[in-house]
Formats: structure tokens, C-alpha cells, sequence
């Protein structure tokens, strides 16, 4: 991209492991990265940041489509590579899940039937044709039922000072349970059928260049 012809760049593979990115950390020692790629390579190099005890490292996210449920959960301009070079990176909650992963825009299940918690909230018994998760800077939030479809269903609103709505949540974990479902994280699908997953605030957070 040209506005990054001024700054070394270096090309990963999709979803960048251990094995791509713990080399390049170390050689470079970045203050900042800038990733420019789907949600899915952006969630996998805020792993490695956490694995690596680097969540100091700044994160500039450029999305390689416009239906990046990244940019709608974290307000990022259509003009995100001028914003990755001269934006400030304030700290920002990070998701994790209790799979060993993170969860940096949002999260769907379809056809649940279940329930979902926000903290002690009830936010589902029974069955809804969609639940979708997001991160974003109030922590964790969730909204069950319909049009809450991604991408245009990652900006959940809850209304100010309120924590809950109808079918709806913002807190510091979702928990959910029911009958085998599968859950898709940035839009990867969680390999094999599901009976509970939980998303929670990490007690560090990590650092996003945003407006």
C-alpha cells in the first residue's frame, strides 16, 4: 500500500502463527505494528502479542474488505491506513475465550438453543436464531434474536449508563450453554461442535490505534 512504502513490511501468511510472528517480533522489536488483513490475521497477532507477554505493542489495523466486524466494533475510519501511521493506540479491553484464543471484533452463534449470561444476567433460555458477541470499549457485549447478523450486527448498542436490555448485554463475560453449536470468532469457525464457550475481559488490556 503506498502509504506504508516508507516503513519496512514484511508478508505473512494468513492467520500468522508462533512460527511466523515470534521471529519477526524479536528481530524488529516493534513499538508499533500495523496489520493489514482480514479480522481473523489481526485476532491471531494480538495472540501471539499476548503469548508473548508484548501487549505493550502498539496495533494499527488496515482491513483488507470493508465488511470488517473489526472496524464496525471499534469505529475505524474507512481511511484506516492514514490513521495506523499517525493515530495514538490507547489501551482497549482484550477478549479472550476459554479456548485459548482472543476475540478482537465479534463472534456468532447460529440456531442456539441454550442460555447466555452477561456477568449475572440473563440474556437467553430457550432458543434464538442468532447470538452474536462483541468486543469493543465497554468490554464484552451480546444481543440474541434476529438482525444480528454479521457484519452489520457487530455494533450492539446498549443504551448510556444502562448494563442489560431485552435479549441484550454489555459486562466483563459471556457465558453460554445448550445443545452443540457452532461458534464462528472473527470469522473463524471453532473446529468441532461446542457445548458451552465463555468470552471475558482479560485483566490486561492491550493497545489499538483508533480514532
Amino acid at each position: 500500500m503506498p502509504a506504508f512504502s516508507e516503513v519496512p513490511t514484511v508478508a505473512l501468511p494468513a492467520r500468522p502463527g508462533r512460527d511466523a510472528l515470534d521471529p519477526l517480533l524479536a528481530e524488529h522489536h516493534p513499538g508499533r505494528l500495523v496489520v493489514h488483513g482480514t479480522d481473523a490475521d489481526l485476532a491471531a497477532v494480538v495472540l501471539r502479542l499476548l503469548r508473548t507477554e508484548r501487549l505493550d505493542v502498539e496495533v494499527a489495523y488496515v482491513p483488507a474488505s470493508r465488511r470488517s466486524a473489526v472496524a464496525r466494533a471499534w469505529g475505524l475510519p474507512r481511511d484506516a491506513a492514514a490513521l495506523a501511521l499517525t493515530g495514538v493506540a490507547p489501551p482497549v479491553p482484550l477478549v479472550r475465550d476459554d479456548t485459548g484464543g482472543v476475540l478482537v471484533g465479534a463472534a456468532q452463534i447460529r440456531d442456539l438453543t441454550g442460555e447466555c449470561y452477561c456477568d449475572d444476567v440473563l440474556v437467553l433460555r430457550g432458543r434464538t436464531p442468532r447470538l452474536v458477541v462483541a468486543a469493543g470499549p465497554g468490554g464484552v457485549a451480546v444481543r440474541a434474536g434476529r438482525g444480528t447478523g454479521l457484519p452489520s450486527g457487530t455494533t450492539i448498542a446498549i443504551p448510556p449508563g444502562a448494563r442489560s436490555g431485552r435479549g441484550a448485554a454489555l459486562g466483563r463475560a459471556v457465558q453460554v450453554g445448550g445443545e452443540p453449536f457452532t461458534a464462528v470468532s472473527d470469522g473463524v469457525a471453532h473446529p468441532r461442535p461446542l457445548e458451552r464457550r465463555t468470552w471475558y475481559r482479560h485483566t490486561v488490556d492491550w493497545r489499538l490505534v483508533r480514532p
